[in-house]
């Protein structure tokens, strides 16, 4: 009798399901002890990645619910692909369905900062523009301008704190996270993601920029937003920060 892929899958990362029949260890004797350690290991490493990935989720609910509420996803998310490094995109959808935890809004949010971050640092590597390309343009060029981003660049935006959340569970002595809205965009200039609070204005500027509009265009839509908006600041942070690899003139 041989086992069919579905149910030893099912089986192998559910404890409440029966070891597959059919099973044999080497010796051709049932293989129940020898499925159990398995089980028990995979869902200890799947475990283990979800708290690399999203450390201040566990720190926000505790380790052992953590370890409670990995048990319940990795059932209903199993791997797609065989890195670990991977393992956990759905979880910022999973935590707004999860009822234990719903009265906790901002879960969701934290969890998309997190796994940005974690992306980000995955991200494959780009060759950033020379930072004296923008000064080469004519007044007329810089504003038909429009960029493409590192593969690295990542933007979140919630109506909750998450980049006070964040750092206050992860970086001693950070403030208190405050009760308003926050935009994080997230840059890699280097080897590891770096995290950078922007106004409601820059993400604006920015969100219109990774959408392919001109650089005249998201300017207005940040200016429409706030009427001292920075673009020179908001410039300098991408190229300081190898963000931008490409530009074109108008939609070329």
């Amino acid at each position: 009798m041989t086992v069919s892929q579905t149910r030893f899958h099912t089986a192998l990362l559910d404890p409440d399901q029966p070891v597959p029949d059919g099973l044999s260890d080497g010796l051709g004797q049932p293989a129940g002890r020898r499925f159990a350690v398995y089980r028990n290991n995979v869902a200890s490493s799947l475990t283990e990645a979800l708290e690399i990935s999203f450390p201040v989720i566990q720190k926000l609910i505790g380790a052992q619910n953590f370890k409670a509420l990995s048990g319940v996803f990795l059932r209903q998310h199993p791997p797609k692909v065989p890195m670990l490094s991977q393992y956990g995109d759905e979880m910022p959808g999973f935590l707004e369905g999860f009822k234990p935890l719903e009265n906790i809004g901002y879960l969701p949010d934290v969890a998309r900062l997190e796994q940005a971050i974690r992306t980000s640092y995955h991200a494959a590597d780009a060759a950033p523009i020379d930072t004296g390309t923008l000064q080469s343009l004519t007044p007329e060029e810089m504003a038909a301008a429009r960029f493409a981003f590192a593969p690295s660049a990542r933007l979140v935006r919630s109506p909750w704190p998450i980049h006070g959340i964040w750092t206050f569970n992860m970086e001693d002595g950070a403030p208190k996270p405050q009760n308003r809205g926050e935009s994080v965009l997230i840059l890699r200039a280097e080897f590891d993601p770096e995290l950078h609070l922007l106004s409601e204005a820059a993400a604006e500027c920015i969100a219109a920029l990774m959408a392919g509009a001109s650089l005249s265009d998201a300017n207005d839509t940040a200016l429409s937003q706030e009427a001292a908006f920075d673009l020179g600041g908001l410039l300098g942070l991408l190229l300081t920060n190898r963000a931008i690899t490409e530009i074109t003139i108008g939609d070329a």
